[in-house]
């Protein structure tokens, strides 16, 4: 049996990757594409909602697919852990999955965990983020993620030391952690987590060079799981095991 799959977004960079992928699995069929301003109504009949929209539309679309029964895999950014609470109780009152994956690339996923590993070691811990300058929202999916995780780390430590943040050219605070972020052409994704103790400091890259090949082995493990989830997922380190203690 064909799993049909309705792509939001589907034209977009991110979304055109996708419907690539989805096109080389066996037993999966993209049977409508919708942009960011198609009438979601559209989405009825399908058995998969993914999402590579806009973050101001997103939040409809997973709401219209929980609405209509539909699991949705998002890939959109701009999902913080309040707005994931948010839409949680809709979810679970409707029997559904909602899967949000901030990035597709295994590596970021493996720099994010072992930065988030690293961090109760270290007082200090900053992010420096930079995507091409088309790039709507910020900071990205990825660092908010990954700030997150970094205090899901801390829990028993406490917040990261972050001096001055009153200050606006100190970064924006996600979860305490200050996240820096830079919107320039000739890149395409880059993430830096600077950890800083006394008297060392210890720093994890990560630098998409290629989108098309480097998200692709995360949406072939995303799609198939999230045909499948229930209640609420977060993040490809739970889909995968990475050995290092990843959080939902």
């Amino acid at each position: 049996m064909t799993t049909q799959v309705a792509l939001v977004g589907g034209t977009g960079k991110l979304g055109t990757i996708i419907r690539s992928v989805i096109d080389s699995l066996d037993g999966y069929d993209v049977v409508r594409v919708l942009t960011s301003s198609s009438d979601l109504s559209e989405l009825r009949g399908a058995d998969l909602v993914i999402d590579a929209s806009v973050p101001a539309v997103s939040i409809e679309v997973v709401r219209a697919a929980t609405e209509q029964g539909i699991n949705v895999l998002v890939g959109t950014s701009g999902w913080s852990q309040q707005r994931i609470a948010a839409i949680r109780p809709l979810v679970d009152a409707a029997g559904t999955g909602a899967v949000f994956i901030p990035n597709f690339s295994l590596g970021s996923v493996l720099g994010s965990a072992l930065a988030a590993a690293a961090a109760p070691f270290f007082p200090s811990a900053e992010i420096i983020e930079a995507h091409r300058e088309t790039k709507i929202d910020s900071p990205s999916g990825t660092a908010v993620r990954t700030a997150e995780l970094i205090a899901a780390a801390r829990e028993s430590v406490g917040p990261v030391l972050a001096p001055h943040v009153d200050q606006r050219a100190r970064g924006q605070q996600v979860a305490a952690v200050p996240v820096h972020s830079l919107r320039r052409p000739g890149v395409v994704a880059k993430q830096e987590v600077i950890l800083s103790g006394p008297g060392e400091s210890l720093t994890f890259v990560h630098d998409t060079v290629e989108p098309a090949l480097a998200y692709a082995p995360g949406i072939r493990l995303a799609v198939p799981f999230a045909a499948g989830a229930r209640g609420i997922t977060v993040g490809l380190e739970n889909i995968i095991d990475l050995g290092l203690g990843a959080r939902r």
